[in-house]
């Protein structure tokens, strides 16, 4: 229960997640939150459906610091699950369904989730291997499509149901802004899945912060409250980068499109007007190959890039387009926004070409985040564009540990610094370019060649769809860069291997890459691995090549 206050008693007002809901309850409680082609209602009626959402669980037992994990595609639902759980004292657990069932198993058990809370389209999943999730006691059905489906799990509610029955009025009480709010995993190269997680304090900060770096700049990559946004990005891949909290507490219309389906996306793009989403790059690559691309208008649109490198050919086929792309950088660790790439005001008369070489930096640090590129001391190195280091970084927001994991918790903070394991340099704007992940540098004869370059210079090719740059064991140089080609469908039987040497060739002639770091060794392939959160999986190719 809420606190009584005595005369004279001030008010502390912690930063709880439940503070940004007030927001759009006072300046657009009538606008829309859509749910694919199936449902659209108000943030009134959000508002009220999170108040029930949170009885229905407290009466399934749900307690202070309770676990609550989710499983589900990018909904409405989720979005009240976002708000619903960590207002309520317990934590919401993110459940990637993508991964495999012995890592599903470890991180619903190692968060010690209590209630699992599972789209009808996932209880298969669930239904292989519930008999080894030995934290989970209730489960709540997400009924799709209205029908739950035959199962042998013992369905303890049905979400649409739940709610129905629960009473429209919670007291959301005040409680410490550093408790846990959020935890999901991230997968590494290496061992089991480490849990990330964030406090109330940190996800307010991280709202309010990008909201100021995303709003309040005189640049054309703006999200406020005239906008129309619609992640692409998995909500349980760090909040979808954190965006629909903001989205929220600008109230802008939000639009949620369920399973990724190109044609729907863009149908949703265009009946609901979106102006504003964010993705890896596989993902806007796969809508503008649509056929369904073909005829549609995208000229409003802006989308942040992340999870990867946006190349400039990438960028250059958006923009063709119409649409207004930038990349943004972070990591599950940092909550995760830590730069944008958005040109500054001086930069409006650039032509296109100098803009999206701007677009396709990893970024300025938003407010709030110090970033710095240090040597092996940690020593920060001069912001000259040249000088190469790993990237480490400061802001409220970064998680402080990995949840019960102290060893792997002493290699990500040293000296009082978050270290990404990424490398790059600081340009004199300010600009951060990352060069690549450490265990990604390919070292060819003592020299360090960037496959992100690679990547990079050879995405510019005409014939090219997708790439991945990977180092392989030579005897003579130690390593030498592999390059993985997909070829645009037009393309294929008509681009050698020797037309893409000779392209990168022509490269290092023109000054863009180094000679030695010129792959000796081209791979026409029909596709390239990527990780659950549709990143290239570079573990996976090396393993496969070498």
């Amino acid at each position: 229960m809420s606190k009584t206050y005595q005369l004279g008693e001030n008010y502390q007002y912690p930063l709880l997640i439940k503070q940004l809901l007030k927001t759009p309850l006072i300046y657009s409680p009538n606008q829309e939150i859509v749910y694919r082609d199936k449902l659209r209602y108000t943030y009134k009626d959000l508002n009220r459906r999170i108040h029930q959402l949170a009885n229905g669980l407290s009466s399934l037992g749900v307690n202070t610091g309770d676990t609550v994990a989710v499983f589900d595609y990018d909904s409405n639902r989720y979005l009240e699950c976002f708000f619903a759980i960590p207002m309520m004292g317990a934590v919401l657990q993110t459940a990637n369904w993508r991964l495999s069932a012995d890592q599903i198993i470890y991180t619903i058990n190692h968060a010690e989730a209590k209630v699992a809370i599972v789209n009808s389209d996932f209880l298969p999943i669930v239904e292989g291997i519930r008999d080894k999730l030995t934290t989970i006691k209730k489960i709540i059905v997400i009924a799709e499509d209205g029908v739950v489906p035959q199962s042998k799990l013992s369905i303890d509610a049905v979400y649409e149901d739940m709610l129905a029955k629960a009473s429209t009025e919670y007291d959301f009480p005040d409680f410490d802004e550093n408790t846990k709010a959020t935890t999901f995993y991230t997968t590494g190269t290496t061992g089991d899945p480490k849990g990330v997680y964030f406090t109330h304090r940190q996800l307010v900060l991280h709202t309010l912060s990008t909201g100021i770096a995303a709003g309040a700049f005189d640049t054309p990559g703006t999200l406020r409250s005239n906008d129309v946004y619609m992640p692409i990005t998995p909500m349980f891949h760090v909040h979808a980068w954190g965006i629909p909290f903001l989205a929220t507490l600008l109230g802008v219309k939000q639009v949620y499109p369920g399973k990724y389906e190109p044609p729907m996306l863009l149908k949703l793009v265009v009946t609901e007007k979106v102006t504003f989403s964010h993705c890896v790059p596989t993902i806007i690559q796969m809508v503008l190959t649509s056929p369904a691309a073909k005829e549609v208008n995208l000229s409003k649109w802006k989308v942040i890039i992340g999870g990867s490198r946006l190349s400039k050919g990438l960028a250059q086929m958006a923009k063709n387009r119409g649409i207004e792309i930038f990349t943004g950088y972070g990591m599950s660790e940092t909550c995760p926004i830590l730069t944008l790439a958005l040109p500054k005001a001086y930069m409006a008369d650039w032509d296109s070409d100098k803009k999206t070489d701007v677009a396709i930096k990893t970024g300025i640090p938003i407010p709030l985040v110090d970033i710095e590129v240090a040597d092996a001391e940690d020593n920060p190195l001069p912001h000259d564009g040249m000088s190469t280091g790993e990237v480490i970084v400061r802001s409220p927001w970064l998680t402080q540990s990995y949840f019960k994991s102290p060893d792997k918790t002493k290699d990500l903070w040293q000296n009082g610094w978050l270290h990404t394991g990424d490398v790059g340099y600081i340009d004199p704007e300010g600009y951060l370019q990352i060069t690549d992940r450490i265990k990604d540098v390919i070292k060819s004869g003592g020299e360090w060649v960037s496959s992100l370059d690679l990547e990079n210079i050879i995405s510019q090719h005409e014939a090219v769809l997708e790439s991945a740059a990977i180092g392989i064991p030579d005897e003579k140089w130690g390593e030498r860069p592999l390059m993985l080609v997909v070829l645009k469908p037009e393309f294929k039987d008509k681009v050698t291997p020797e037309d893409l040497k000779a392209f990168m060739k022509k490269a290092a002639e023109e000054g863009k890459l180094p000679k030695y770091g010129v792959p000796d060794r081209y791979e026409i392939v029909e596709m390239i691995a990527k990780t659950s959160v549709g990143k290239l999986n570079k573990k996976a190719l090396r393993t496969s090549y070498r």
